[in-house]
């Protein structure tokens, strides 16, 4: 089936002030996991979904962004930044400026720090079979009121969605993920009013749309969904994807020029481009950056970015090391949990 969805607007801009110290120097979107930016991510899911055009906002001045991604040829795709004026309003003022790229056609909106295992076209066969106007991803979760959450009528009708309610009904959140038809976002934005923490909020755009008797569905997304906005969270969707990865017989892959030396890899794990390891031991759920020197040290379930050097013999895990970090340690043998921002230098 050729979708009629051809166009996405994902996001890229933000602060990511649940992740600093790690998102002071860097773009969340361009944290690497399972060995490339979340936001390239989002891109494939996208692309192997049917879209063609895609356009993504940024931070004022931004230009690392850019620098990733390109121009979209990389998935065979046209990709078109805006930047976002008038500073942070909302996730639905996001949309809101992309109008003039999106037109009159339907569109699919997708929060590049969400993070899906399942692809997305029973999500966009059923929005186009279904006639709906608007559609939205559900995910079971255990704390929905840090989310958008759906209520229902006795029946299982969607009669409306509200944002980050104290007491939520049920244990679904509205993912980072709609899809809507021809103009009617746009309409609804014209009705809405920023919300007491002063942003459009995008739960406001659907139940405006459920009062005027739009067609408003939902649909639970098989396999895993995570909303990338703690550093565990970060952690658990790097495991997950390196999970569903082919890596080989080894279980583990090696970038071009690295050397390793006198170390165990049991994987899932990925291992950047220029790295020096030397009597180390790797174990599931890591991800290391490009031109990185590690030596003595055992490493499980973490994130170590580019241009870390680490040569202490102790065991790092759950932890996330920024980039051009250098961790030393001068004796005894213990494990440590660290979370550190770019340019950190730790002496254990």
């Amino acid at each position: 089936m050729t979708t009629m969805i051809t166009k996405a607007i994902l996001t890229g801009g933000g602060r990511a002030t649940r992740l600093r110290p790690i998102t002071s120097t860097i773009n969340k979107h361009l944290i690497k996991l399972a060995g490339k930016p979340m936001i390239w991510h989002a891109i494939e899911k996208v692309v192997k979904a049917g879209i063609k055009e895609i356009y993504i906002n940024t931070n004022p001045g931004e230009i690392e962004l850019q620098k990733s991604i390109g121009d979209g040829s990389r998935w065979g795709v046209k990709i078109t930044f805006f930047e976002q004026v008038g500073g942070p309003q909302g996730i639905a003022h996001v949309v809101k400026q992309a109008q003039n790229f999106i037109g009159d056609e339907p569109f699919m909106f997708y929060l590049s720090d969400n993070i899906v295992l399942a692809n997305l076209n029973n999500l966009i066969d059923k929005f186009e079979q279904g006639n709906y106007n608007c559609l939205l991803a559900l995910s079971k979760v255990d704390d929905p009121q840090r989310f958008g959450v759906p209520y229902f009528d006795d029946n299982g009708k969607l009669i409306e969605v509200k944002e980050k309610p104290a007491d939520p009904p049920n244990n679904f959140a509205v993912t980072g993920i709609y899809l809507y038809g021809p103009r009617l976002f746009f309409d609804a934005f014209d009705h809405i009013q920023p919300s007491d923490r002063g942003e459009y909020e995008i739960s406001s755009i659907h139940s405006y749309l459920l009062k005027q008797n739009k067609k408003v569905g939902c649909e639970e997304i098989t396999g895993w969904w995570k909303d990338t906005g703690k550093p565990e969270d970060l952690l658990l969707a790097n495991s997950l994807l390196l999970k569903q990865m082919d890596l080989g017989n080894d279980n583990y892959l090696v970038g071009d020029n690295s050397k390793i030396d006198n170390t165990t890899i049991a994987g899932p794990a990925i291992i950047g481009n220029d790295c020096k390891l030397d009597n180390c031991k790797i174990e599931s759920g890591v991800t290391i950056g490009d031109n990185c020197q590690l030596k003595n040290v055992s490493i499980k379930n973490s994130l170590i970015f580019d241009d870390c050097h680490i040569d202490s013999a102790i065991h790092i895990q759950n932890s996330i090391i920024g980039k051009g970090a250098q961790i030393y340690h001068k004796e005894g043998n213990t494990t440590h949990r660290l979370i550190l921002g770019d340019n950190t230098v730790v002496e254990l």
